[in-house]
């Protein structure tokens, strides 16, 4: 067994340190707050974010990076990503070993740079090796997770020794991991993926039906390809846990929390006051500026993005959006 750290005690968070713990690898669970840190030390709990699961007795929780990185083997990210990057630049000089795995958990797409969490670490950790770098991705929501519910995602890396060592050290009989060597694909399959959540739902808010959700699926993965395939990624990855998988589960469980956005915008709220009572984040926000952005520099044309983009940042009307996006101009199914 080896010691794993996880950086960032939400949701995700707890449950990847509790999930790695019930496996018997050593974890720690880095909280940012100290205050935090010491209440989830006492209380071994966060209601607000994983509703009656507690932390085991036997995780490490601190606030300081130095402590938590210390001798450790594994590293599991999971700083929601326009975050990521402070603590990453936090980290660069902390006491982590040279042979230490990074896996990145969360998903999204950093504001103003448009850069994939790999594109940041390599700028935060300039002598930190490409292949001891991986992505894991797919449907898995916490709350799910977090109970045994039995789940499957994808460890992506450009090593295969070491997305085959992960994969060895992070499988169980609930949570079966495939590997991949198309890093590209997997981030951005799980980024995209809340963009298009957003979308479905408006869906579901708007009243259009399941017709209208069910095209918006395939149409969407169509544009995350569009993008994937512009920046160098697998298409079939996004056929696959970190694209479909991903996709279907974020649209169509009440769980997901970028559909939820969706869906009270559909209903006429407005973003601001939506945003005001959640606790936890919805990464599809932020990234949908970050997607837009990256297409359009791109010259890859991805109209479902733009269109929430609108809605979300321009106060356009969701059913003038989907007017828009159903009178387009006349394309074969597939064109890339």
């Amino acid at each position: 067994m080896n010691t794993v750290t996880v950086l960032g005690a939400g949701g995700w968070g707890i449950t990847l340190a509790n999930y790695c713990a019930r496996l018997g690898h050593s974890v720690r669970l880095w909280e940012f707050d100290p205050h935090e840190a010491e209440r989830l030390r006492q209380e071994r709990r966060r209601e607000t974010v994983l509703p009656g699961v507690d932390i085991a007795a036997e995780i490490l929780i601190s606030a300081d990076l130095d402590e938590v990185l210390a001798q450790t083997r594994i590293i599991l990210q999971v700083v929601p990503s326009q975050f990521a990057r402070g603590v990453l630049h936090q980290a660069e000089h902390s006491t982590t070993p040279a042979d230490a795995l990074l896996v990145n958990c969360a998903k999204g797409i950093e504001n103003g740079s448009e850069m994939r969490i790999s594109e940041i670490v390599r700028q935060e950790w300039p002598d930190f090796p490409d292949e001891q770098y991986a992505v894991l991705s797919g449907p898995s929501h916490a709350e799910e997770v977090s109970r045994g519910v039995p789940t499957a995602v994808v460890i992506a890396s450009a090593s295969e020794e070491n997305a085959l060592f992960l994969q060895q050290q992070l499988s169980s009989r609930t949570l079966r991991c495939y590997r991949s060597h198309d890093v590209i694909g997997v981030e951005l399959g799980g980024a995209l993926k809340n963009v298009i959540a957003i979308a479905a739902g408006i869906c579901d808010g708007g009243g259009f039906g399941d017709n209208t959700k069910a095209a918006l699926q395939p149409r969407g993965l169509a544009e995350i390809a569009r993008l994937g395939r512009k920046l160098g990624a697998d298409l079939m990855t996004f056929a696959g846990l970190s694209g479909m998988g991903d996709l279907i589960v974020t649209c169509m469980s009440h769980h997901s929390r970028n559909r939820y956005v969706g869906e009270e915008i559909g209903r006429g709220r407005k973003l601001e006051e939506i945003l005001g009572k959640m606790v936890m984040v919805a990464e599809g926000v932020r990234t949908c500026k970050s997607a837009v952005d990256l297409a359009r520099r791109c010259g890859v044309e991805m109209p479902i993005c733009e269109q929430v983009h609108q809605v979300l940042f321009e106060d356009k009307d969701p059913l003038q959006a989907l007017e828009e996006l159903m009178n387009r101009d006349a394309k074969p199914e597939v064109w890339m």
